[in-house]
């Protein structure tokens, strides 16, 4: 494998998926410039707030990322590159990229509105209920998740190094000097226009600045438990501020890292292939279509540790079909995706016309730090088969860098650390921006779920008002997520992959009953959805028969996997209600009553 011929490769095939199939989908559509989007419509200073394409773009790739496009294609590279590469590819441009584009276009369309309104409004009340529920349980595990993922990275140990405490209290330093600067900044420009030239200037030296503080000055040294309620609190108020306060101009800044870190990502993988370190990568194509997290020595042998097999904790295991379309899921096509596109980005779009760059070339951007991640794996394939890189974001970051370190002029250890340190500050940036987000969205998916369909905040009285009150809604999400992340979401973990999954096929179901209702083409995502829901059902019958299979050996601990299965048959019996439910209007039947957001 050439890691330069790879990466080329795809940017080409993505950029040619962008302006191609892109842009027939709008005409498609009927993606109208001249029509006023919901943050004109219904502009309130809070969360429907236009702002410029770039500024939006920002929020949305930040909070998209996350850890997955770079978690997902390390894991799956125990199939080898082709498959996790032909995945990406065919999976970005006609599956993860229509799938954002169109739930994105389809809450324009329902006034800034969830997708848990767009289905009420085109399959029934009953499906937008069990959405609800299904995408606000999915949106508090990746709340825990996220947050426990963050205070890891900011967290000092006694068991741990000095090292990795130091790298940890600057990571920390520099995101809480990003979010005061993010205040700042958005309160000092709020009702100014810049030119995009010194909008685009002022962050990059913001960034600069901010990242050489924190750097050289990590004063801040707290444990895991502190951090994880710092951040509960920090999150409870991020959810519920106007976005132009923090969330807009934070993540702004944050996506000028990301981008800084997918160009230096670029140049280290063209570097590393031109010097020939990184042009015949010892990755294989294919291994196989069964894969094991067994760790293996250079030669494919197990690797033993007092006779007992070792694994490799960054890999993925199980059969191809479903898992590699599981495991890859941000880097393809993820359901979370959806949920920002309706939930946030929607209601600060200033013109449809920019639904396209922002939701179909957002997708594609988390693509092509899929295929970086790919290389990356690659480069360091022997020790991250050997199992001796204990995380994906570890191996993204050390092959990276190393790659780096084989560029003339770039080669001191002091360098390779730098870039290291920084690698990791912007997964931990990804993963933060995500987490208030997720934060907010789950506030939104808990008020649907005692409005009633066409009604609003302001019509309900009773329980159903004290609950759709979003300081209660915000209040009981953030708590169920940090108690669930300080104790033990990785119980059910194991099935958010499926639950993510089901949730993009969901979605893909929603807009495509909308498109059919108002007359649209909606022909395209017949095999995606089909496909996806495929993937997801196939994935819960495994772990349906694995877990009642573990629970009649008798194991010692029954919690996790009866837990477990119970999750997976409730999120089964799910899938199938809705898609029934679905295919009743997709497939010929009478539009739902109120589908009219043409």
């Amino acid at each position: 494998m050439n890691a330069m011929i790879i990466l080329l490769i795809a940017i080409a095939v993505l950029v040619a998926g962008y302006f191609l199939y892109g842009g027939w989908l709008a005409k498609q559509w009927g993606i109208d410039p001249s029509r006023p989007t919901p943050a004109h419509e219904l502009e309130d200073g809070i969360d429907y707030v236009p702002a410029p394409p770039y500024v939006v773009l920002g929020h949305h790739f930040s909070s998209i990322a996350g850890a997955g496009p770079i978690n997902g294609p390390i894991q799956a590279a125990v199939f080898g590159w082709v498959p996790v590469l032909l995945w990406v590819l065919i999976g970005g441009v006609f599956f993860g990229a229509m799938h954002d584009f169109g739930a994105l276009f389809a809450s324009i369309r329902h006034k800034g509105q969830t997708l848990a309104t767009v289905v009420a409004q085109n399959i029934d009340d009953t499906a937008k209920k069990l959405f609800c529920i299904f995408a606000y349980l999915t949106l508090v595990l990746v709340v825990a998740a996220f947050a426990s993922i963050v205070a890891n990275t900011f967290a000092v140990s006694a068991t741990a190094s000095d090292a990795t405490n130091l790298a940890n209290e600057r990571t920390a330093m520099i995101s809480i000097l990003f979010i005061v600067v993010a205040v700042i900044w958005g309160l000092a420009l709020r009702g100014k226009k810049l030119s995009t030239a010194a909008n685009v200037g002022i962050a990059i030296a913001i960034i600069i600045v901010v990242v050489a503080a924190g750097y050289n000055m990590p004063f801040i040294a707290l444990d895991y438990t502190t951090w994880m309620i710092i951040l509960g609190v920090y999150i409870l108020i991020a959810s519920v501020a106007p976005v132009w306060v923090l969330l807009q101009p934070r993540d702004y800044l944050s996506s000028y890292l990301l981008y800084g870190m997918i160009v230096i990502a670029i140049i280290a993988i063209i570097g590393a292939s031109l010097t020939g370190n990184a042009s015949n990568l010892d990755i294989p194509a294919f291994t196989g279509f069964t894969a094991s997290n067994a760790a293996v020595d250079a030669e494919g042998n197990a690797i033993l540790v007092d006779g007992v097999a070792k694994l490799n904790k960054a890999a993925a295991s199980g059969f191809l079909f479903p898992a590699l379309f599981i495991t890859i899921a941000c880097g393809a096509i993820s359901g979370f995706h959806s949920l920002v596109s309706s939930g946030t980005t929607s209601k600060q779009i200033d013109n449809e016309k920019h639904a396209q760059p922002i939701g179909y070339g957002g997708m594609l951007i988390e693509c092509v730090l899929a295929v970086i991640s790919l290389c990356a794996v690659a480069f360091v394939w022997t020790t991250y088969r050997a199992g001796d890189i204990a995380s994906p974001t570890a191996v993204f970051a050390t092959g990276l860098s190393q790659m780096l370190g084989t560029i003339p002029g770039l080669e001191n250890a002091d360098f390779v650390s730098v870039a290291y340190a920084l690698l990791i500050l912007a997964v931990s940036a990804f993963c933060l921006t995500s987490l208030d987000t997720a934060t907010r969205l789950g506030r939104y998916m808990f008020q649907e779920l005692f409005i009633p369909a066409g009604q609003s905040e302001k019509d309900v009285s009773g329980v159903r008002a004290f609950f759709a009150n979003k300081y209660v809604a915000t209040v009981i999400t953030v708590v169920l997520g940090i108690w669930l992340g300080m104790t033990g979401y990785t119980i059910i973990w194991p099935l958010f992959g499926a639950a993510n999954q089901l949730l993009a096929a969901l979605a893909l179901l929603a807009v495509c009953a909308w498109l059919g209702n108002i007359g649209r083409n909606n022909k395209m995502f017949y095999i995606p959805m089909v496909f996806m829901l495929i993937v997801t059902l196939t994935s819960l019958c495994i772990t349906i028969w694995q877990k009642i299979t573990a629970l009649m050996a008798g194991p010692a601990d029954v919690v996790a996997p009866l837990l477990q299965l119970i999750i997976a048959v409730l999120l089964f019996v799910l899938a199938i209600v809705l898609a029934m439910k679905g295919a009743k209007i997709v497939f010929g039947k009478k539009p739902a009553a109120g589908a009219h957001s043409a």
